[in-house]
């Protein structure tokens, strides 16, 4: 087992995000709003002052008020480009001091004070925009947990969260936000996960579960026994990244500040030109009007923050807008096994014993020192022996390395759990060694234990695929990449079954973390890569691909902090959601500077042939600006729904989706059957073979049925013809046969009893029927799924 390490975290990538440094830009945004609503007003109340002067046939009355007007945006926008200066930026800005001043020098104070309030109110539109886009990144932070009730001495005492220690027993009371990550010490938990995860139904947890910061309380009182600190949370690490994204500048918007570069100089030239071509100087105040301000330092940064916004809402945080371009370019997609492309949910097969110590205890050894571990493989164990009803003990002093294993002591005993060479030295029994080959051959896991320096056992555990992860490796090619390489530590024949499973152009198994820095350093050489990993051991890569991505729902939060984007959802396809968002955020950040830009220079064209007076030029820019902002806002809405579902065929695609989570571990359960018959005797087995066949006659086959009648139709007026679900109502008639079949031999066993044929031909139909059931699934969920996500409102597909 990969053990999770405690050692530093990685650097920050270079020219990255500033961490700490987002209180201090908010701050400093609010300051500059709350100047440019100052400005704004003062300058309505004089420019409707000077207006009424006029009609009273006050001129002195009415120059004085828009020469104030005037003045009072020459001095603020002198001050916007002298701090845009002392930040290394010369943006458009410095046009709209030549502008004003350039209008009161020729004597149009309307213009002037028309483009002060102009720029003003652009300023505060910009403002109230980004704001309205950052909406949900400022909601989660606003969530975050301050306090936690630890059990000291038999009573619930409330303490500063940031005093939670890993090993702590804790309460979490209804409607409390849990404080830490940790696993639930109840019997069940009902959690509100919403806020992580975007999903409105409370999930139930039962006793062993992991659970993360950050969610919330949704029945009743539940206790929790703390994994982590408050500051390595979940919770704590999400923060910390939506402080991140606030505070960075991503590549278009500094892109942005370039364009201005040039910009600048263009509208100066194109002023001069038209004063010397016609001799009038109010014709180049005219185009440095028209020109102020560009829409380049409105557009940008609104699209992009609205893209973060929306990507939150999706239960995707990207660390900033450079996180996001990066995203949106990639054209590499490295990714870890466990946990990543497999469900990440584990369940313990089988114990192999090698010592004196039976299955029980050494469960119980490696259970009880993995009840301190966020690692992916730590909770189906220590679930497996909760299931067990096996007593588990704190450990102390434990130990993880990243890519080998953990250690501790548990009682009196030094306890090991991992790679086999971490676990005992050499030489290992040969029960080892068979369980290496039979893991090999089954495709399962393995967690080698070992008790005061000896051998104990061995673990093995079942990682399925998740059903998501080829489907959404289908949509990231759609969206730009051409190469998938899946690199693991895992054995060889279980990366390339995996491999093979979601269409892998390259596998590479047996890697340590290091090992894994070199894969991603080769891969950057061909372009942008992404790496996707849920565990401490993937941190290192994490930070080093151009976009780090790391599972955040059930990963480790070290992950996290080195990663650009954190799923917070426990579904691999928001990231094709995510690089969906990114493309579209980009596209539209530069229609809208491109549209703005080309709309500027047109109106620039027309005041230079003395179309356009200053004061109707200001107005024209205006609306330019505003029109641009509404655009950019498009990145923060859902693209247009290509739904061709109405709200009953959702409904019943939810219902049938669901059933399928329902029924997964009842087809499982076919085969861990079938391999008992190996080591059970049929009168043992006989109750479990009776429960078995009631729950394919009464759940499994009635799916089955269903599915043809209520949903097929639905799939065959999609897919536009009667006869598209053919093939896979055939798969419905097999499994209903193995099911009569299986029902037939466990009445014949039970009322004659076995005999040598009975026991080969109950194996032939439980591996057929598993065979059967377990592919069909599949390629519901892969295909038919797919294509119903596709076409529903809220499917993954937007």
């Amino acid at each position: 087992m990969t053990a999770p390490s405690r050692e530093g975290q990685p650097e920050q990538r270079a020219g990255g995000d500033r961490p700490g440094g987002a209180a201090a830009e908010r701050g400093l945004a609010r300051a500059e709003e709350l100047v440019a609503r100052a400005v704004l007003w003062g300058a309505l109340g004089l420019l409707a002052a000077g207006g009424v002067a006029h009609l009273a046939g006050a001129p002195g009355v009415r120059d004085a008020a828009w020469l104030a007007v005037g003045s009072a945006g020459a001095l603020w926008s002198g001050l916007l480009v002298v701090a845009a200066l002392a930040r290394g930026r010369l943006g458009v800005d410095a046009i709209a001091v030549l502008a004003i001043a350039g209008a009161l020098a020729v004597g149009e104070l309307l213009a002037a004070a028309v483009v002060t309030t102009m720029l003003a109110s652009g300023r505060v539109l910009e403002e109230r925009a980004a704001r309205r886009a950052r909406v949900e990144l400022t909601a989660l932070v606003a969530r975050a947990p301050r306090t936690a009730r630890r059990y000291e001495a038999g009573r619930a005492v409330e303490i500063p969260a940031g005093e939670v220690q890993p090993g702590d027993l804790l309460v979490v009371g209804p409607g409390e936000v849990v404080p830490v990550d940790g696993r639930v010490a109840s019997e069940l938990a009902v959690l509100d996960e919403a806020a992580l995860t975007g999903e409105a139904a409370p999930v139930e947890r039962p006793r062993g579960d992991a659970v993360p910061s950050g969610v919330v309380n949704a029945g009743g009182p539940f206790d929790l026994r703390a994994t982590t600190t408050a500051a390595g949370s979940t919770y704590a690490g999400i923060v910390r990244l939506v402080d991140q994204a606030s505070a960075a500048s991503s590549p278009f918007v500094r892109m942005a500040d370039r364009y201005a570069a040039w910009f600048l100089p263009l509208t100066v030239a194109v002023a001069a030109g038209a004063w010397l071509a016609s001799g009038d100087p109010v014709r180049a105040v005219a185009v440095l009007v028209v020109a102020t301000p560009c829409p380049l330092i409105l557009a940008a940064p609104v699209a992009i923050v609205s893209g973060l916004s929306r990507a939150a809402r999706r239960g995707v945080i990207m660390k900033g807008g450079a996180a996001l371009e990066r995203l949106a370019a990639a054209r590499t997609l490295v990714l870890d096994k466990t946990g990543t492309l497999t469900s990440g949910r584990p369940e313990v097969a089988e114990v192999v014993t090698t010592g004196d110590l039976g299955a029980d205890q050494v469960l119980a050894l490696a259970a009880s020192l993995d009840q301190v571990s966020p690692h992916v493989l730590a909770g189906p164990i220590v679930q497996a022996a909760l299931d067990r009803g096996l007593d588990l003990l704190l450990p102390e002093g434990v130990e993880e390395l990243p890519g080998r294993g953990i250690r501790g002591r548990v009682g009196d005993r030094v306890v090991t759990a991992g790679k086999a060479a971490f676990a005992a030295p050499a030489p290992r029994p040969e029960a080892w060694r068979a369980a290496q080959r039979r893991a090999a051959a089954d495709g399962t896991m393995t967690v080698f234990v070992g008790v005061d320096g000896a051998p104990a056992g061995v673990i093995l555990l079942r990682d399925e695929v998740r059903a998501d992860a080829a489907r959404t490796i289908r949509r990231m090619r759609q969206s730009g990449i051409d190469r998938v390489v899946l690199a693991t530590g895992d054995r060889a024949e279980i990366a390339e079954a995996v491999g093979a499973v979601v269409g892998a152009d390259l596998v590479l198994a047996e890697r340590l973390p290091e090992d894994k820095l070199a894969v991603i350093d080769a891969e950057r050489r061909r372009g942008g890569v992404i790496m996707v990993g849920d565990g401490i051991n993937d941190a290192a890569a994490l930070a080093l691909a151009d976009v780090g991505v790391a599972l955040g729902a059930r990963g480790a939060t070290v992950a996290s902090e080195a990663a650009d984007v954190v799923l917070t959802v426990d579904r691999l396809d928001r990231l094709a959601a995510a690089m969906d968002i990114a493309g579209r955020s980009r596209r539209i950040a530069l229609e809208s500077v491109l549209a703005g830009m080309g709309l500027s220079l047109a109106a620039m064209g027309l005041a230079a042939w003395g179309l356009l007076a200053p004061v109707a030029g200001a107005l024209v820019q205006e609306a330019i600006d505003v029109a641009v902002i509404a655009n950019a806002l498009r990145a923060a809405r859902e693209a247009r729904s290509r739904s061709r579902l109405d709200g009953p065929d959702v409904e019943l695609w939810r219902r049938f989706r669901a059933d399928h989570d329902r029924l997964r571990p009842i087809v499982a359960d076919i085969r861990h059957v079938a391999d008992a018959l190996d080591t059970d005797p049929i009168p043992r087995l006989l109750p479990r073979l009776e429960r078995l066949r009631t729950q394919l006659v009464e759940e499994l086959e009635p799916h089955e049925r269903a599915e043809g009648a209520e949903l097929y139709p639905i799939l065959d007026r999609l897919l536009g013809s009667p006869d598209a679900t053919a093939t896979m109502n055939r798969a419905h008639v097999e499994i209903s046969h193995y099911i009569r079949r299986l029902d037939r031999l466990v009445d014949q066993l039970r009322d004659h009893g076995p005999d040598e044929g009975d026991v080969a031909e109950l194996r032939r139909v439980l591996y057929g029927l598993h065979a059967i059931a377990d592919l069909h699934f599949v390629q519901e969920e892969q295909g038919y799924f797919a294509l119903l996500d596709d076409n529903s409102p809220d499917g993954p597909a937007r």
